[in-house]
Protein backbone atom coordinates (compact mmCIF):
# COMPACT_ATOMS: atom_id res chain seq x y z
CA UNK A 1 0.00 0.00 0.00
CA UNK A 2 2.76 2.46 0.80
CA UNK A 3 4.62 1.61 -2.68
CA UNK A 4 1.45 2.25 -4.14
CA UNK A 5 1.04 5.55 -2.54
CA UNK A 6 4.84 6.86 -3.54
CA UNK A 7 4.34 5.74 -7.26
CA UNK A 8 0.77 8.12 -7.13
CA UNK A 9 2.92 11.07 -5.96
CA UNK A 10 5.61 10.64 -8.33
CA UNK A 11 3.15 10.15 -11.59
CA UNK A 12 1.33 13.28 -10.56
CA UNK A 13 4.62 15.12 -10.04
CA UNK A 14 5.57 14.08 -13.59
CA UNK A 15 1.84 15.09 -15.05
CA UNK A 16 2.34 18.93 -13.19
CA UNK A 17 3.39 20.99 -17.03
CA UNK A 18 3.34 24.30 -15.15
CA UNK A 19 6.22 26.55 -14.70
CA UNK A 20 6.46 28.52 -12.08
CA UNK A 21 8.61 31.57 -13.54
CA UNK A 22 5.48 32.37 -15.87
CA UNK A 23 3.02 35.15 -15.66
CA UNK A 24 0.00 34.17 -17.64
CA UNK A 25 -2.23 36.54 -19.36
CA UNK A 26 -3.81 38.20 -22.13
CA UNK A 27 -2.58 41.04 -25.11
CA UNK A 28 -4.47 44.01 -24.19
CA UNK A 29 -4.86 48.16 -25.71
CA UNK A 30 -6.15 51.14 -24.01
CA UNK A 31 -9.92 51.18 -24.46
CA UNK A 32 -11.19 54.93 -24.65
CA UNK A 33 -14.90 55.30 -25.04
CA UNK A 34 -15.65 58.56 -26.98
CA UNK A 35 -18.99 60.27 -26.15
CA UNK A 36 -21.84 62.17 -27.72
CA UNK A 37 -22.31 65.66 -25.76
CA UNK A 38 -25.73 66.04 -27.36
CA UNK A 39 -28.52 64.12 -29.03
CA UNK A 40 -28.25 64.63 -32.81
CA UNK A 41 -28.33 62.82 -35.95
CA UNK A 42 -25.03 60.69 -37.40
CA UNK A 43 -24.66 62.13 -40.64
CA UNK A 44 -21.02 60.82 -41.46
CA UNK A 45 -18.67 57.62 -40.23
CA UNK A 46 -16.08 58.41 -42.51
CA UNK A 47 -13.98 55.51 -40.95
CA UNK A 48 -14.27 51.86 -41.01
CA UNK A 49 -14.22 49.95 -37.02
CA UNK A 50 -11.39 47.95 -36.97
CA UNK A 51 -9.06 50.64 -38.72
CA UNK A 52 -5.48 52.69 -37.66
CA UNK A 53 -6.56 56.28 -36.63
CA UNK A 54 -4.23 58.94 -36.24
CA UNK A 55 -4.97 61.04 -33.13
CA UNK A 56 -7.07 64.35 -34.25
CA UNK A 57 -8.91 61.90 -37.19
CA UNK A 58 -12.77 62.37 -38.05
CA UNK A 59 -14.27 59.21 -36.73
CA UNK A 60 -17.64 60.08 -36.33
CA UNK A 61 -19.97 63.61 -37.30
CA UNK A 62 -23.22 64.63 -35.93
CA UNK A 63 -25.61 67.17 -37.06
CA UNK A 64 -24.33 70.65 -36.24
CA UNK A 65 -26.73 72.64 -38.39
CA UNK A 66 -28.23 74.29 -35.10
CA UNK A 67 -25.35 74.57 -33.29
CA UNK A 68 -23.85 76.31 -36.21
CA UNK A 69 -26.94 78.57 -35.59
CA UNK A 70 -25.95 79.74 -31.94
CA UNK A 71 -22.28 80.13 -33.01
CA UNK A 72 -23.46 82.59 -35.58
CA UNK A 73 -25.81 84.40 -33.03
CA UNK A 74 -22.71 84.35 -30.52
CA UNK A 75 -20.64 85.69 -32.60
CA UNK A 76 -23.36 88.72 -33.78
CA UNK A 77 -23.75 89.32 -30.06
CA UNK A 78 -19.47 89.59 -29.86
CA UNK A 79 -19.91 92.43 -32.83
CA UNK A 80 -22.39 94.24 -31.04
CA UNK A 81 -20.91 94.63 -27.94
CA UNK A 82 -17.63 95.56 -29.30
CA UNK A 83 -19.01 98.48 -31.49
CA UNK A 84 -20.70 99.22 -27.94
CA UNK A 85 -17.39 99.55 -26.41
CA UNK A 86 -16.31 101.71 -29.34
CA UNK A 87 -18.26 103.96 -29.35
CA UNK A 88 -18.48 104.78 -25.80
CA UNK A 89 -13.96 105.30 -25.86
CA UNK A 90 -14.44 107.16 -28.95
CA UNK A 91 -16.98 109.38 -27.34
CA UNK A 92 -19.44 111.79 -29.32
CA UNK A 93 -19.15 113.25 -32.48
CA UNK A 94 -18.21 116.85 -33.09
CA UNK A 95 -21.75 116.94 -34.71
CA UNK A 96 -23.52 115.46 -31.72
CA UNK A 97 -21.88 118.47 -29.88
CA UNK A 98 -22.97 121.13 -32.42
CA UNK A 99 -26.22 120.14 -32.14
CA UNK A 100 -26.18 120.24 -28.41
CA UNK A 101 -24.98 123.69 -28.31
CA UNK A 102 -27.55 124.79 -30.99
CA UNK A 103 -30.22 123.54 -28.51
CA UNK A 104 -28.61 125.62 -26.04
CA UNK A 105 -28.52 128.80 -27.73
CA UNK A 106 -31.96 127.84 -28.80
CA UNK A 107 -33.23 127.59 -24.91
CA UNK A 108 -31.33 130.77 -24.32
CA UNK A 109 -33.56 132.70 -26.94
CA UNK A 110 -36.89 131.16 -25.91
CA UNK A 111 -35.82 132.06 -21.89
CA UNK A 112 -35.77 135.93 -22.54
CA UNK A 113 -38.29 135.71 -25.34
CA UNK A 114 -40.26 134.09 -22.42
CA UNK A 115 -38.85 136.17 -19.59
CA UNK A 116 -39.69 139.46 -21.56
CA UNK A 117 -43.29 138.38 -21.54
CA UNK A 118 -43.36 137.64 -17.78
CA UNK A 119 -41.73 140.75 -16.96
CA UNK A 120 -44.82 142.73 -19.65
CA UNK A 121 -47.40 140.81 -17.48
CA UNK A 122 -45.79 141.70 -14.50
CA UNK A 123 -46.32 145.32 -15.25
CA UNK A 124 -50.06 145.11 -16.66
CA UNK A 125 -51.33 143.24 -13.51
CA UNK A 126 -49.87 145.85 -11.18
CA UNK A 127 -51.79 148.44 -13.53
CA UNK A 128 -54.95 146.28 -12.82
CA UNK A 129 -54.84 146.31 -17.30
CA UNK A 130 -54.16 142.36 -17.49
CA UNK A 131 -55.70 139.00 -15.37
CA UNK A 132 -53.87 136.67 -12.54
CA UNK A 133 -54.06 134.08 -15.24
CA UNK A 134 -52.32 135.95 -17.93
CA UNK A 135 -50.15 136.53 -15.34
CA UNK A 136 -49.50 133.01 -14.33
CA UNK A 137 -49.85 131.63 -18.03
CA UNK A 138 -46.29 133.88 -18.43
CA UNK A 139 -44.60 133.19 -15.29
CA UNK A 140 -45.78 129.25 -16.25
CA UNK A 141 -43.80 129.69 -19.70
CA UNK A 142 -40.68 131.76 -18.55
CA UNK A 143 -40.06 128.63 -16.28
CA UNK A 144 -40.68 126.17 -18.87
CA UNK A 145 -38.18 128.04 -20.22
CA UNK A 146 -35.93 127.47 -18.15
CA UNK A 147 -36.17 124.51 -17.67
CA UNK A 148 -35.18 123.48 -21.36
CA UNK A 149 -32.48 125.53 -21.21
CA UNK A 150 -31.02 123.74 -17.88
CA UNK A 151 -31.78 120.52 -19.41
CA UNK A 152 -30.29 121.15 -23.07
CA UNK A 153 -27.11 122.34 -20.88
CA UNK A 154 -26.45 119.41 -19.28
CA UNK A 155 -26.82 117.38 -22.26
CA UNK A 156 -24.03 120.09 -23.88
CA UNK A 157 -21.85 119.15 -20.42
CA UNK A 158 -22.75 115.59 -20.76
CA UNK A 159 -21.29 115.26 -23.80
CA UNK A 160 -18.36 117.14 -23.48
CA UNK A 161 -17.03 115.82 -20.11
CA UNK A 162 -16.87 112.52 -22.11
CA UNK A 163 -17.64 109.23 -21.30
CA UNK A 164 -17.31 107.98 -17.71
CA UNK A 165 -15.04 105.25 -16.56
CA UNK A 166 -17.81 103.09 -14.86
CA UNK A 167 -19.53 102.90 -18.57
CA UNK A 168 -15.96 101.96 -20.00
CA UNK A 169 -15.81 99.33 -17.63
CA UNK A 170 -19.27 97.68 -17.82
CA UNK A 171 -19.17 97.66 -21.71
CA UNK A 172 -15.73 96.12 -21.35
CA UNK A 173 -17.36 93.31 -19.27
CA UNK A 174 -20.54 92.81 -21.40
CA UNK A 175 -17.59 92.07 -24.10
CA UNK A 176 -15.82 89.58 -22.48
CA UNK A 177 -18.58 88.02 -21.46
CA UNK A 178 -19.94 87.82 -25.14
CA UNK A 179 -16.72 86.12 -26.14
CA UNK A 180 -17.06 83.58 -23.46
CA UNK A 181 -20.71 82.65 -24.59
CA UNK A 182 -19.13 82.51 -28.26
CA UNK A 183 -16.46 80.31 -26.99
CA UNK A 184 -18.54 77.79 -25.05
CA UNK A 185 -20.65 77.83 -28.18
CA UNK A 186 -17.79 77.16 -30.45
CA UNK A 187 -16.87 74.25 -28.17
CA UNK A 188 -19.93 72.74 -28.63
CA UNK A 189 -19.69 72.75 -32.08
CA UNK A 190 -16.34 71.67 -32.38
CA UNK A 191 -17.55 68.57 -29.72
CA UNK A 192 -20.34 67.53 -32.83
CA UNK A 193 -17.10 66.23 -34.67
CA UNK A 194 -16.16 63.01 -32.70
CA UNK A 195 -12.26 63.08 -32.96
CA UNK A 196 -9.74 60.78 -32.10
CA UNK A 197 -8.24 61.69 -28.91
CA UNK A 198 -4.75 59.25 -29.39
CA UNK A 199 -3.22 56.78 -31.91
CA UNK A 200 -4.93 53.53 -32.18
CA UNK A 201 -7.78 51.36 -33.68
CA UNK A 202 -11.11 51.88 -33.93
CA UNK A 203 -12.88 49.56 -32.26
CA UNK A 204 -16.32 49.74 -32.56
CA UNK A 205 -19.26 52.55 -34.19
CA UNK A 206 -21.76 51.31 -31.84
CA UNK A 207 -24.61 53.42 -33.36
CA UNK A 208 -25.65 53.55 -37.61
CA UNK A 209 -25.40 56.15 -39.66
CA UNK A 210 -29.00 58.58 -39.85
CA UNK A 211 -29.43 57.15 -35.95
CA UNK A 212 -30.10 59.94 -33.09
CA UNK A 213 -27.71 59.13 -30.55
CA UNK A 214 -28.11 59.69 -27.15
CA UNK A 215 -26.53 62.05 -25.01
CA UNK A 216 -23.47 60.70 -22.73
CA UNK A 217 -23.82 57.74 -24.71
CA UNK A 218 -20.47 56.08 -26.51
CA UNK A 219 -20.42 56.83 -30.51
CA UNK A 220 -16.74 55.53 -31.25
CA UNK A 221 -14.85 53.08 -29.34
CA UNK A 222 -10.93 53.69 -29.72
CA UNK A 223 -8.21 50.77 -28.52
CA UNK A 224 -5.02 53.18 -27.73
CA UNK A 225 -1.26 52.92 -28.27
CA UNK A 226 0.22 51.18 -31.25
CA UNK A 227 1.70 48.34 -29.84
CA UNK A 228 -0.84 46.41 -27.04
CA UNK A 229 0.66 45.22 -23.54
CA UNK A 230 0.37 42.34 -21.81
CA UNK A 231 -2.07 42.42 -18.53
CA UNK A 232 -0.80 39.44 -16.29
CA UNK A 233 -1.15 38.11 -12.97
CA UNK A 234 2.32 37.99 -11.14
CA UNK A 235 2.44 35.02 -7.95
CA UNK A 236 3.37 36.29 -4.70
CA UNK A 237 6.95 34.90 -4.75
CA UNK A 238 7.95 37.16 -7.51
CA UNK A 239 6.46 40.55 -6.70
CA UNK A 240 9.51 41.80 -4.65
CA UNK A 241 11.59 40.67 -7.55
CA UNK A 242 9.95 43.20 -9.95
CA UNK A 243 9.96 47.03 -10.30
CA UNK A 244 9.18 49.24 -13.25
CA UNK A 245 10.45 49.19 -16.30
CA UNK A 246 11.95 45.65 -16.01
CA UNK A 247 12.74 43.89 -18.85
CA UNK A 248 11.06 40.96 -19.69
CA UNK A 249 10.68 38.39 -21.99
CA UNK A 250 6.77 37.61 -23.52
CA UNK A 251 5.87 34.64 -25.29
CA UNK A 252 2.90 34.77 -27.76
CA UNK A 253 0.64 32.39 -28.45
CA UNK A 254 1.09 31.22 -32.32
CA UNK A 255 4.89 33.41 -32.71
CA UNK A 256 7.87 31.29 -32.71
CA UNK A 257 10.15 34.00 -30.99
CA UNK A 258 9.24 35.51 -27.83
CA UNK A 259 9.12 39.46 -27.87
CA UNK A 260 10.96 41.74 -25.44
CA UNK A 261 8.81 44.14 -23.36
CA UNK A 262 9.32 46.56 -19.94
CA UNK A 263 6.92 46.29 -16.82
CA UNK A 264 5.20 49.34 -16.93
CA UNK A 265 2.94 49.14 -13.71
CA UNK A 266 2.27 46.68 -11.09
CA UNK A 267 -0.09 46.26 -8.52
CA UNK A 268 0.64 46.85 -4.89
CA UNK A 269 -2.67 45.02 -3.57
CA UNK A 270 -2.91 41.15 -4.74
CA UNK A 271 -5.95 40.40 -7.07
CA UNK A 272 -7.12 37.09 -5.23
CA UNK A 273 -7.05 35.34 -2.03
CA UNK A 274 -7.40 37.43 0.62
CA UNK A 275 -4.04 38.66 1.77
CA UNK A 276 -4.78 38.44 5.93
CA UNK A 277 -3.50 35.24 8.04
CA UNK A 278 -2.12 33.30 5.07
CA UNK A 279 0.75 30.54 6.16
CA UNK A 280 3.43 30.56 3.54
CA UNK A 281 1.84 27.57 1.58
CA UNK A 282 -1.26 30.00 0.87
CA UNK A 283 1.06 33.44 0.24
CA UNK A 284 2.18 31.81 -2.23
CA UNK A 285 -1.77 31.98 -4.21
CA UNK A 286 -1.78 35.39 -4.15
CA UNK A 287 -1.57 37.33 -7.28
CA UNK A 288 -0.83 40.88 -8.17
CA UNK A 289 -2.02 42.27 -11.29
CA UNK A 290 0.50 44.27 -13.89
CA UNK A 291 0.93 45.16 -17.13
CA UNK A 292 3.99 44.50 -19.58
CA UNK A 293 4.28 47.10 -22.45
CA UNK A 294 5.10 45.38 -25.83
CA UNK A 295 6.93 47.21 -28.49
CA UNK A 296 6.27 49.35 -31.47
CA UNK A 297 7.15 46.09 -34.03
CA UNK A 298 4.05 43.84 -32.29
CA UNK A 299 1.78 46.15 -33.17
CA UNK A 300 -0.10 44.19 -35.70
CA UNK A 301 -1.06 41.75 -32.41
CA UNK A 302 -4.94 41.59 -32.00
CA UNK A 303 -6.04 42.11 -28.37
CA UNK A 304 -6.95 38.58 -26.61
CA UNK A 305 -4.31 36.60 -27.38
CA UNK A 306 -2.88 34.42 -24.21
CA UNK A 307 0.69 35.58 -23.34
CA UNK A 308 3.50 34.18 -20.69
CA UNK A 309 5.93 36.37 -19.21
CA UNK A 310 9.24 35.14 -18.41
CA UNK A 311 10.07 35.84 -14.34
CA UNK A 312 12.75 36.61 -12.79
Amino acid sequence: MRYALVLLVLLLSGCDNTQPNMALGSLERGRIALTATASEIVIALPVKPGSAVKKGQLLVQLDDRLQASLVSKARAEVAQAEATLQKLQRGPREEEIATAKARVDGAKAALEVSQSNFTRALDLARQKLTSQSNLDEARAKRDESLANLQLAQQELRLLTNGTRQEDLQAAQAALDAAKAALAIEQKRLADLSIIATRDGILDDLPWNLGERVTRGSPVAILLAGKAPFARIYVPEPYRIKLTEGDPLTIHVDGLDKPVSGHLQWISTQPAFTPYYALNQQERARLMFLAKVQLPDSAAALPNGIPVQVELP
